[in-house]
């Protein structure tokens, strides 16, 4: 039936030829072999590569032997060709040496090799025989036109290799080619003026060939000039004599002298030569050394040729090459280090984070460019092309404001005097009158579309500093646009600094014609000042460009990287010398950035522009707020605000940015130093170079996380920016119920949660007491750190000593238990009250202390208190006479001690502005301004209206000074100052200290008395006491936030510190005091008839009373700032029995009065008057 049956039951053998597993569940320890489809194709592709590599080696082996075929060929026929060079040389007699000569030059440049030494044995015994017969002559022929450019290309490399004794002639020759073929200068140029800069440099040169070399310098410059129709030639040849000659190093010595190299360089040509070749990438591959020695080269020779006036292009020449410059000069101007003064200038191994000095010719043609004869020369000149009112004069006008600000990035500690040269300039108008340079740059600034744009809308400065930072990523420019902000930012720069000297009367005099009746002279301040309407367009401008630059500041900053600020020193107040060890990125970046600053000026970032912004503005608002001169609401601008949700924002952007800082400050705590440890330990060894490599690649990634850190602040931020930068932009009482929510935010945070103090203490016991056994005292030694026992005769020194440690701990609840004389504890638990008496004692202790106590503090003729500028002078004073020696251990830590209690003092003003406990004491308005700008861009920046609050004669006699007619010389002073310093027991000291470098030597001028009317005031209100203000600023910073306290002026700051000034309002009074013992409001909710009488009397009491009244309570005359709600404690009233004798006594610590119920209206009103005027308080009851 199955036909297929043989018999046999067994399966048949199945072969799988595919070289694949069947069986799934089989395992192999090993790969099988390739085999059969896998296999051939392997083999295919194996072949397949063999016979391409055979053909390449085919193709190769017949590259090499064309290629040797061809050289053997050239070398053949060069060999032949000297040969037949030869035979010529040695044929002698006079006829047809000409033709000789020719073939023998035809043959030359044919065969010519400089590796050679022979070639160049022929080439110059060619130049020998040609210059017998007359170069000229011999170069007119018209058989070697065709051979002249090779020719000139051969002896100049032949120049490059030769020895001394073949360089004469050689020169000779090429010279000699160059004057007589102009043609070749542009194909030779570069090699040609590297030849001689080399040659010059090798120190080989001898006297006699110093002739040789300058005509060889000369004659592509000048000669044929008049050949030359689209002037390319000789500007090529300007160009590659800038960039290759001028660049060495020292040429004066070199050359004996620059007198007679300057005559013969035409400046307008080098200048137009610069312009091309700066404005392009032409100069990347140029050291940062040879350009300074370029542009100190290029200052000498416009000065040797004594030009009067200053070229448009010039100073377009030289402020292109100070721009890209600035890098290498800031930070190197005023370091002195003489031995690394020694080394090359292609760099050793050095520590390059110290600044290299600049070389002393470089250093003294740099400083050639800020002195008065430099900058009167540049106003000069502009005053005469400005008069042509046409396109020419407006760039002239942007270039001028380019130059001086790129002068004044780069020249830090010349700024001022720049800025006096330029404000006592004057400038003519397109009508031919003369304005002072201040007005003259504010109606050029005032006509500028920037400034019409942004004064009309505050949303159109965002538009346009958009394109301005899209330009810069792009690398493009706006020619127009970058002119404008030229204009607007020499404008501000020279304001702010005039601002500093100006006083309000002079401020003021705008209005008044200033150039109407010349009964007396009118000086310079008062003509330069603004009329109050153009001051309040500026002030609208200014506010609307800082609020977009601060609300937007996350989308309108760089990207994060610190490339800009590195390129140009962090505003010029670094070292410039960067790292020769940078990750390849941020270099990039840096040249990048450096490329297209803001307005196309080095050193004009986003950061500088916000910052003189700011400055300017907050000085103009600070003005207003001393006397006001503009509209009540004009700093406002609700108006880009939900006003309804403000506060909610931002306290929801502090507590973002909270978070920020946090993340950052864990990211910083996870790197570990001591990775770098080891490194820095042999980074002065030959060969540590890697160690400190990579410690400033670190240190460079930690400074991009800063940046890119700062950035996003400003980016979770906006509102808090303007806040913290211009809060004048919101109301008064928003900012002060900011201010409280931004304190009990921080309250929360620190305390768990729990605000109340009682509170929080119940809850350090318990976490204690849940902790295990050996960590459980850990709570009770956090109280016990947090309370203190107090002598009533030694309040601030006993403070200082059991609470200064603590830092910014003391933002928690402490306890205090007073003791008297005995060491006997007064009566009470502290529940806050006894805190608040402790911290109104110390305040009224420390900063109102009588000659037997340290004077810590002083006060003016108005009774308000800044910190004693002489104290540590005295200090110092008392420890010399003690014998102790300046330095010693005991001397900086007596010194030290001293810094510790005004740091303490700080913190307790802020523990009472902390806990809102309003204290009466009042502070002077420059040093309240100080807590203001304290940590914020533009800083505080004192001037002479902050002097009166200071010291009302000086600022009197500054001002006589300052409008004296006649001449300031008759006063006899010079830029010092004596400062008076107090010693126990002996005859005041004076000590005379200089104003400015070497201040003694200059005398006070009618020209310079503004900088000294200036130095002044920063001296006595910034100089003197610096040291104290920084103590007492970072123990107030300890407790409150430095932003915190910037949303606030001066005057607004006193009102936080002491409370409103304004009339006492009794009913809100009414409505938030409590009541106590018998007088305590029961279920019919009607007060006690003395109650009743209590008020009534208060009433009808004047102000005054009603001040005495509420600071025999409360020990402060003011209401807190949002009302009586605010006082911590509540204000109280309880009985003190029946007795109507007794007069009404206080507990001060907890603001209670102790009323005692009288009867009438005229008794409680007798009692409370005379218990007020007497001071009748704690212990009478």
């Amino acid at each position: 039936m199955f036909q297929t049956f043989s018999g046999n039951s067994r399966r048949p053998r199945q072969v799988n030829l595919s070289g694949q597993n069947t069986n799934p569940f089989a395992q192999s320890s090993r790969t099988p072999a390739a085999s059969g489809a896998q296999k051939t194709v392997a083999q295919a592709q194996q072949e397949r590569l063999q016979r391409q590599q055979e053909r390449e080696r085919l193709n190769a082996s017949k590259k090499i032997q064309r290629t040797w075929r061809g050289h053997k060929a050239r070398k053949d026929l060069a060999d032949s060709r000297r040969q037949t060079w030869d035979e010529l040389a040695t044929k002698e007699g006079a006829s047809n040496s000409t033709l000789r000569l020719i073939q023998q030059l035809q043959l030359l440049v044919a065969f010519f090799s400089p590796r050679r030494r022979d070639d160049i044995g022929r080439l110059s015994s060619l130049s020998s025989r040609i210059s017998c017969l007359g170069y000229q002559t011999f170069l007119a022929r018209p058989e070697i036109q065709p051979q002249l450019g090779q020719l000139a290309k051969v002896t100049l490399e032949g120049l490059q290799v030769s020895q001394p004794e073949f360089i004469s002639s050689l020169l000779h020759l090429l010279v000699s080619v160059v004057d007589h073929r102009p043609g070749v200068i542009p194909k030779i140029s570069q090699a040609y003026y590297t030849y001689l800069s080399q040659y010059i440099s090798s120190g080989e040169i001898s006297k006699n060939s110093i002739d040789l070399v300058l005509s060889a310098i000369r004659i592509p410059l000048v000669e044929h000039i008049e050949l030359d129709d689209n002037d390319q030639i000789v500007l090529n040849a300007h160009a590659a004599f800038s960039l290759y000659f001028l660049t060495t190093p020292d040429l004066a010595s070199s050359l004996g002298g620059f007198d007679e190299l300057a005559a013969t360089v035409n400046v307008g040509l080098l200048s137009s030569a610069l312009v091309r070749e700066f404005s392009s990438a032409s100069v990347e591959h140029i050291q940062d050394n040879r350009k300074l020695w370029l542009l100190a080269h290029f200052i000498v020779i416009h000065r040797l040729q004594r030009r009067s006036s200053q070229e448009p292009e010039y100073l377009r020449a030289l402020s292109l090459q100070l721009s890209l410059s600035s890098g290498a000069i800031i930070g190197r101007m005023d370091a002195h280090d003489p031995e690394a003064n020694q080394e090359s200038i292609d760099g050793a191994e050095t520590d390059r984070n110290i600044p290299l000095p600049l070389p002393t010719f470089v250093k003294n043609e740099l400083l050639s460019l800020v002195n008065e004869d430099s900058i009167t020369g540049l106003l000069a000149k502009f005053n005469i092309d400005y008069v042509k009112a046409s396109v020419a004069g407006e760039e002239d006008a942007s270039l001028l404001a380019s130059y001086a600000l790129t002068l004044l990035r780069i020249f830090p500690q010349r700024g001022d005097d720049i800025r006096l040269w330029l404000y006592l300039g004057s400038m003519k108008t397109p009508d031919g009158t003369e304005v002072p340079a201040l007005k003259f740059f504010w109606q050029a600034m005032s006509l500028t579309n920037t400034f019409s744009v942004i004064r009309a809308d505050s949303k159109g400065a965002l538009t346009l500093l958009r394109s301005q930072i899209q330009r810069r990523q792009f690398l493009s420019s706006d020619a127009g646009r970058d002119r404008e902000w030229r204009t607007i930012l020499l404008f501000l720069e020279l304001y702010v600094f005039v601002l500093r000297f100006t006083d309000d009367e002079e401020f003021l005099s705008g209005n008044v014609p200033a150039f109407g009746q010349a009964s007396e002279p009118v000086s310079r301040i008062r003509q330069s000042a603004l009329p109050i309407e153009d001051v309040k367009r500026l002030t609208i401008f200014l506010k609307n460009l800082a609020f977009t630059m601060f609300y937007n500041a996350g989308e309108l900053s760089d990207d994060g990287r610190p490339a800009a600020e590195g390129s140009i020193g962090n505003y010029f107040g670094a070292s410039a010398t960067t790292s020769r060890f940078q990750a390849a990125e941020p270099e990039v970046v840096t040249k990048r950035i450096a490329r297209m600053p803001f307005a196309g000026v080095a050193g004009m970032t986003f950061d500088y522009v916000r910052t003189i912004v700011a400055s300017v503005m907050r000085m103009l608002y600070e003005r207003d707020s001393r006397r006001r001169f503009l509209p009540k609401d004009h700093w406002l601008m609700t108006s880009r605000f939900e006003m309804e949700g403000f506060i909610p924002a931002v306290v929801m952007e502090e507590e973002r940015q909270h978070q920020v800082r946090e993340e950052g400050e864990d990211e910083d705590a996870d790197i570990d130093d001591s990775q770098f440890a080891d490194d820095r330990e042999y980074s002065g060894l030959v060969g540590m170079s890697r160690p400190r490599r990579a410690q400033q690649i670190e240190s460079l990634r930690r400074q991009q996380q800063k940046t890119a850190r700062q950035k996003v602040l400003a980016a979770v931020g906006p509102r808090l920016e303007v806040l913290q930068n211009m809060p004048f932009v919101i109301p008064f009482e928003t900012r002060v119920q900011i201010f409280r929510q931004f304190v009990f935010l921080d309250q929360t945070r620190r305390r768990g949660g729990n605000v109340d103090p009682d509170i929080w203490r119940m809850s350090i016991i318990q976490q204690s007491q849940m902790s295990p056994r050996h960590t459980r005292t850990a709570g009770h030694e956090l109280l016990g750190r947090h309370h203190a026992k107090i002598r009533r005769d030694q309040i601030f020194e006993d403070a200082y000593e059991q609470f200064y440690d603590l830092g910014e701990g003391l933002k928690e609840p402490i306890q205090i238990t007073f003791v008297d004389q005995f060491d006997t504890v007064e009566a009470g638990i502290d529940g806050g009250g006894v805190t608040k008496e402790f911290l109104t004692s110390i305040t009224n202790g420390a900063f109102l202390s009588d000659d037997t106590s340290p004077r810590y503090f002083i006060a003016n003729d108005q009774n308000l208190l800044y910190p004693n500028p002489a104290t540590f002078d005295e200090r110092r004073e008392i420890l010399k006479a003690a014998g102790f020696k300046e330095n010693s251990v005991f001397w900086k830590e007596t010194m030290a001690d001293l810094s510790k209690r005004y740091e303490f003092l700080g913190r307790v003003v802020g523990k009472c502005l902390y806990e809102g406990i309003l204290v009466d004491i009042g502070f002077a308005g420059f040093f309240l301004l100080k807590w203001a700008t304290y940590g914020t861009e533009s800083g505080y920046r004192a001037n002479i209206n902050d002097l009166r609050d200071l010291d009302e004669e000086l600022y009197q006699g500054l001002l006589k000074l300052k409008n004296y007619p006649g001449n300031a010389e008759d006063f006899s002073l010079d830029f010092t100052i004596t400062d008076k310093v107090s010693s126990p027991g002996e005859a005041d000291k004076i000590v005379n200290k200089d104003l400015m470098p070497n201040g003694s030597n200059v005398a006070v001028t009618n020209e310079n008395r503004p900088l000294y009317v200036s130095y002044v005031a920063r001296h006595r209100l910034q100089v003197q006491p610096f040291r104290q203000t920084q103590a007492f600023l970072k123990g107030l910073s300890e407790i409150i936030n430095p932003t915190w306290l910037s949303m606030f002026n001066q005057s607004e700051l006193q009102t936080l510190i002491g409370g409103d000034s304004s009339e006492v309002d009794v009913e809100d009074l009414r409505r938030n005091t409590q009541y106590g013992g018998v007088y305590q409001i029961g279920d019919d909710g009607q007060e006690h008839d003395t109650v009743k009488l209590f008020w009534k009397v208060l009433k009808e009491l004047d102000d005054s009373d009603r001040r005495k009244v509420l600071k025999y309570v409360t020990s402060t005359p003011r209401a807190p700032l949002l009302g009586f709600s605010q006082l911590n404690p509540r204000f109280s009233i309880r009985d003190a029995g029946s007795d109507e004798e007794r007069l009404p006594s206080t507990s001060t610590c907890v603001n209670l009065l102790k009323l005692p119920k009288y009867s009438t209206e005229t008794t409680l009103r007798q009692k409370l008057l005379y218990a007020v005027n007497s001071g009748a308080g704690f212990d009478l009851s």
